[in-house]
């Protein structure tokens, strides 16, 4: 008989990213009700059948399950709308995990993020659900701790990003940062993401060469539309609202689909960067970071291949004026 625990491949750097999206999780659940845990559970189940499923095709009975596939699952989660069906949430999992993941054999050997192959199959598959009907978080304790979901009678038409390019209206900075706004699950506490960011650099889970780089570009072109007057934004506001900071401390940083070369960790976050503010500010898309990043991530092994091959070249030409 199979134990339950055998079915699945333990990884402590998992672990602590886990422990990094918990008080995002749980800021989720308090703005937005306990909606967001049985939502997190039909992605955690689906998830993991398909995984197992398509691993037990490729590798028998020794098949295993990764606890990579519940940060994915996670992640995946923490980037969808409150409102959002759980068929399509299903959907968009079992597509990232099984075209995204084990497509190219399982854990280790993808080389692009999982959890946004799914959510960029549903968000162009599926807009209405995706990027129309966004709920009012609640506010005031308990708010959605001891309440469902927010309903239909406080649902808001607009994210701050939409707010801004249909209407012009800023919203407060104060607000962005804590969360206290309109958006997908995770992605609306800056204070939170800066906090896990922190505690992931610390414990040397996640690259802070990725995470500054893809800030630094991001902000630097940003400024530079902005003060030309080729966009509205300023960057504080690009940064702060959208799914930037998300992305970029959780999904960028995926150490499987991330360059492993030191030096192609800037060329890599810096390229995401300058690709989601392009995509932001030109495209009719309002969020560039999710394409940015698997964009980036099919040039990786040529960009860790190119950096390799000029470092041997210095170490062959030291060699040779020894």
């Amino acid at each position: 008989m199979i134990k339950l625990k055998d079915s699945f491949l333990k990884q402590k750097m998992m672990t602590r990213v886990l422990l990094s999206l918990l008080p995002i999780l749980l800021l989720s659940i308090y703005f937005f009700g306990l909606r967001t845990l049985v939502l997190l559970s039909v992605v955690t189940i689906t998830g993991i059948l398909s995984e197992y499923g398509i691993m037990r095709l490729i590798d028998g009975d020794k098949a295993k399950v990764s606890e990579a596939l519940l940060v994915t699952c996670l992640l995946f989660t923490l980037t969808l709308p409150p409102s959002v069906p759980y068929w399509v949430a299903a959907v968009g999992i079992a597509f990232g995990v099984v075209f995204g993941k084990c497509a190219f054999g399982g854990f280790g050997k993808n080389i692009f993020n999982p959890a946004l192959v799914g959510r960029c199959l549903i968000y162009v598959s599926f807009p209405a659900h995706m990027t129309v009907a966004w709920a009012e978080p609640y506010s005031g304790f308990p708010g959605g701790l001891i309440r469902w979901s927010a309903g239909v009678d406080a649902m808001t038409s607009a994210t701050p990003m939409i707010m801004f390019n249909k209407e012009g209206i800023m919203t407060d900075y104060l607000n962005l940062f804590f969360g206290n706004i309109a958006g997908s699950l995770g992605e609306t506490s800056a204070l939170l993401i800066i906090a896990a960011a922190v505690y992931l650099i610390m414990t040397k889970t996640a690259s802070w060469k990725i995470i500054v780089s893809c800030a630094a570009s991001f902000a630097s072109l940003g400024s530079i539309l902005y003060l030309t007057g080729v966009i509205e934004t300023d960057p504080l506001f690009s940064i702060l609202s959208g799914g930037f900071l998300f992305a970029a401390v959780f999904m960028a940083t995926d150490p499987i689909s991330a360059p492993k070369q030191e030096t192609s960790k800037y060329i890599y976050g810096a390229l995401i960067g300058i690709v989601a503010i392009i995509i932001r500010s030109f495209s009719l898309f309002t969020e560039g970071i999710m394409f940015a990043i698997l964009i980036v991530n099919a040039f990786v092994p040529l960009i860790d291949r190119n950096i390799k091959i000029i470092k041997d070249r210095k170490k062959a030409g030291k060699k040779v004026t020894a």
